[in-house]
């Protein structure tokens, strides 16, 4: 057997650190839905998953993969149309700091309008956002693809940011290929102290 793909790493710590009962779960970036069914599932009936994009036709893939599923099995899942730069201001301030779980998959929507990508500017203000919104322990996963047009520059930038943050309230880490620079690869996050210095 070899050795994981990025997408199912990423998941796997997920599934490591999100309460299986209740838990509260954001993917940033929605896409075709792969992320927030799993969320849903893993997150529990009591659970709550938010799930954003800026691209209607995303959130209509992700409706359609949960509609498939059992319900009664499922988190609750609210589908946001907005840029997950602005996800603070849908999360309810009550669950501010205590969210388990925050995956980004970022890059363009595969079978949509392959010009519209992530940005680095949101995206780094998106992760800021979402650092202040995890729980202690928390996990935050970032799947980056630096192959595309505009990935490696937003890449760099989301290293960069990662590699800055002070060892006393993160832990980061790289899960990547190195034989391949163009390779999608994985950066995970566990928030160890309660804001960025």
């Amino acid at each position: 057997m070899g050795f994981l793909s990025v997408l199912s790493y990423a998941h796997k710590l997920v599934l490591e650190r999100l309460d299986a009962h209740s838990g509260y779960a954001i993917d940033a970036t929605a896409g075709t839905g792969v992320d927030t069914l799993m969320l849903a599932k893993a997150a529990g009936r009591r659970g709550q998953v938010f799930s954003f994009d800026i691209q209607q036709d995303a959130l209509d893939r992700t409706q359609e993969r949960l509609d498939k599923e059992d319900q009664a099995k499922l988190a609750s899942v609210q589908l946001i149309l907005d840029s997950h730069a602005t996800m603070s201001q849908y999360i309810p301030e009550a669950q501010h700091g205590k969210i388990q779980v925050i995956m980004f998959n970022l890059g363009y929507l595969p079978t949509g309008d392959l010009s519209i990508i992530t940005e680095p500017d949101s995206t780094l203000t998106a992760l800021a956002s979402a650092f202040d919104l995890l729980a202690i322990r928390g996990i935050l996963t970032i799947v980056l693809y630096p192959g595309h047009a505009g990935g490696a520059e937003e890449a760099e930038a989301v290293q960069a940011w990662a590699s800055s943050l002070s060892v006393s309230v993160a832990q980061s880490i790289i899960y990547r290929q190195l034989q391949r620079q163009d390779a999608p690869y994985l950066i995970a996050i566990e928030k160890k102290g309660s804001s960025i210095p």
